[in-house]
């Protein structure tokens, strides 16, 4: 990612809102297991690229370059630096959107129209790693679009869990645009997160319209990076939001039309786009992971709050 992205994630934006859903993508949920399908696929040769430039040096006390250990190799990530006072605070994976595998600049203060830095989670006290993943920057590995990048983001989650200022059991994950569509992968793969909040992802990556997947994919391995053929196998909480206008609300209705899984949730936020959505509803999200502490996650949004969020 690098920002400002309007003009890359605009054009994302309106080509995925540009075509339908595919009617198979909306109707063929029910029963499917998206970790098992996957098991069960032929082994894929990559295809995909590497971008190939460094990450950016974050400026000291905003953000922490660090190193995880994934499948391969070391990738590169931005966190949050240690807390000044003791104890276990909650944390959140944030994927950020256009190009998911590469980071760039989440630091510089952005339009509250158009923020997709993530800074509310930072500034309301919640720990935020932002990951890169392989094939982005000068990471090992390529690029394969959805694919082997569910691994890298768990790996994440693994690095976050053993901080010890990081309270394991209250670990999130959220993301935008491509990377609200790779949350949603990842929540239909594993349920390890408290819980996952996915902002403006779409149905079928199809609609991307031969971007952020490599080329020559077969239709079965296409259909095994859409989120919509696997809303069976959500094992988190899950709660997707969009705007109600210029925004890729049609897939987000798609979704939740064909849903049948009482753990995931879909919000089209009112009088918000694809990208003002954001700043607002992710400063509600940062309250409520606080007060998040029972046993269990407690979220839930209710729609006049979210009606509330912009007048």
């Amino acid at each position: 990612m690098r920002l400002p992205l309007l003009p890359l994630l605009l054009f994302a934006a309106l080509a995925a809102c540009s075509r339908a859903p595919t009617a198979n993508a909306a109707n063929a949920s029910e029963g499917a297991d998206l970790a098992a399908a996957r098991t069960a696929a032929p082994a894929e040769t990559a295809r995909g690229t590497q971008e190939g430039s460094p990450v950016p040096a974050p400026p000291a006390g905003v953000l922490e370059l660090v190193h995880y250990r994934a499948e391969p190799g070391e990738l590169a990530a931005y966190l949050t630096p240690r807390p000044a006072q003791p104890g276990k605070r909650p944390a959140i994976v944030w994927l950020t959107g256009g190009d998911s595998n590469t980071l760039g600049d989440v630091w510089t203060p952005q339009p509250r129209g158009n923020d997709q830095s993530a800074a509310a989670l930072r500034e309301a006290g919640v720990v935020v790693m932002y990951p890169s993943l392989r094939g982005g920057n000068d990471n090992p590995g390529v690029r394969e679009g959805f694919y082997g990048e569910v691994r890298d983001v768990l790996a994440a989650a693994d690095y976050l869990a053993k901080l010890d200022y990081v309270d394991p059991q209250r670990i999130y994950l959220g993301g935008h645009s491509t990377g609200g569509t790779l949350a949603l992968l990842v929540a239909q793969s594993d349920a390890r997160f408290r819980a996952v909040f996915a902002f403006g992802p779409i149905a079928d990556v199809a609609n991307y319209g031969g971007r952020f997947v490599p080329p020559g994919l077969s239709e079965e391995q296409l259909r095994l990076r859409s989120p919509a053929y696997w809303l069976a196998s959500i094992r988190s909480p899950v709660f997707a939001f969009e705007g109600d206008h210029d925004a890729n609300t049609d897939d987000l209705e798609a979704m939740r039309r064909a849903n049948r899984n009482p753990l995931a949730h879909w919000y089209a936020v009112p009088r918000t786009n694809h990208f003002s959505v954001l700043a607002p509803t992710s400063e509600l999200i940062a309250r409520k992971i606080l007060a998040d502490t029972g046993e269990r996650s407690a979220i839930a949004f209710e729609p006049a709050e979210l009606d509330a969020l912009v007048r």
